[in-house]
């Protein structure tokens, strides 16, 4: 596999494209809806006739991912010229990105920590920009006396699965602290919502998992954050990526910049709305407390969503942690491989 150099690409500021939005839909549709202009709304109905459709895979169990949904009820991909139909997929990685690859959708939005994995397989998907960091917690009881990862040494530590970024995580901070995260901590898997009922019955002494089920299980059974992803180096961070499909970008580089624009867009209305950002989530969420979803949101940092070569730089340093805890092979120069899968369709 090829991990030539590519040039780095020039890193561009959220207010720089902020500013130079393309256009903004909303003009004629004002218009036409507010003063009944002649041929106003026709030119409305227009407009959004010659969107560009485009499917976008997220997981609506997610917290993390509110920003799709924000977007398409904040008229934000219709503003950038996108018709935009959402996938929810909740299959495997490797079949979300094949499908990427292979234009059964054209766009997902992921874990960095769970992508990378497979990317490094070949898979034809971009990732051109963060979304946001936060959103994984490592919790146990107060019982317990585990008060830091140090703590876990000699413990056994339930995940919903073994691949999972919570897992791939607090494996690598395990490691930066000394700690064999595969001789010294034991992992034992659990389907997500079992979790908690695992640590009651003492089958596991600390669990780990993302937003909305741990931050759930750390509120209804009062249990002890004992870190998350946005410790120390980490705190500026990105987790979850936007990811867009090789040959889409190659043969209509617009469309794929539309959609980095208006995802970017949505997080940042997202970060300054996170009430309303999380009442229209909850709309996927049936049951959810709309409170908590806020809470949640409030905790992720979704003010940092790099793009350009800062973006490329946070792939590669995951890129190295991964090698450190044996996900990926160790051989791969964590530069050229963020280069080959980072595409600044924003530049």
């Amino acid at each position: 596999m090829d991990f030539t150099d590519n040039a780095a690409p020039r890193n561009l500021s959220r207010r720089a494209w902020l500013r130079n939005a393309a256009w903004t839909a909303g003009a004629a549709t004002l218009g036409g809806a507010s003063f009944g202009l002649p041929g106003l709304q026709a030119v409305a109905q227009s407009t959004r006739s010659n969107l560009q459709p485009l499917k976008l895979s997220w997981n609506a169990g997610a917290i993390c991912t509110a920003p799709v949904p924000v977007a398409l009820k904040q008229g934000l991909f219709e503003k950038h010229g996108l018709q935009v139909e959402l996938i929810n997929f909740a299959g495997s990685t490797d079949q979300l990105l094949e499908a990427i690859a292979t234009g059964k959708s054209d766009a997902g939005v992921g874990m960095a920590l769970r992508w990378i994995k497979p990317l490094e397989q070949g898979f034809d998907v971009k990732l051109t920009a963060g979304i946001h960091g936060g959103c994984m917690r490592l919790l146990a009881t107060r019982a317990s006396g585990i008060v830091d990862l140090q703590g876990l040494k000699g413990r056994t530590v339930g995940v919903s699965d073994m691949a999972s970024p919570a897992k791939n995580f607090f494996a690598i901070t395990l490691k930066k602290l000394g700690v064999d995260p595969d001789n010294d901590v034991h992992w034992r898997q659990y389907p997500a919502t079992l979790l908690g009922e695992a640590l009651k019955k003492g089958e596991v002494q600390a669990i780990a998992d993302g937003d909305p089920t741990i931050w759930t299980l750390r509120e209804s059974d009062h249990l002890q954050e004992v870190s998350n992803n946005l410790c120390g180096e980490y705190q500026n961070r990105v987790c979850c990526v936007l990811g867009v499909r090789g040959s889409l970008i190659r043969k209509d580089r617009a469309t794929a910049q539309a959609l980095t624009k208006a995802l970017l867009e949505s997080t940042e209305w997202s970060t300054n709305h996170p009430a309303e950002a999380a009442t229209i989530f909850s709309a996927y969420a049936p049951g959810a407390d709309v409170g908590q979803l806020t809470a949640m949101l409030k905790s992720h940092t979704d003010h940092h969503h790099p793009v350009g070569d800062a973006f490329r730089k946070e792939i590669a340093l995951y890129a190295d942690d991964l090698k450190s805890v044996g996900v990926i092979n160790a051989g791969t120069n964590s530069d050229r491989f963020a280069s080959r899968v980072f595409s600044d369709v924003l530049a």
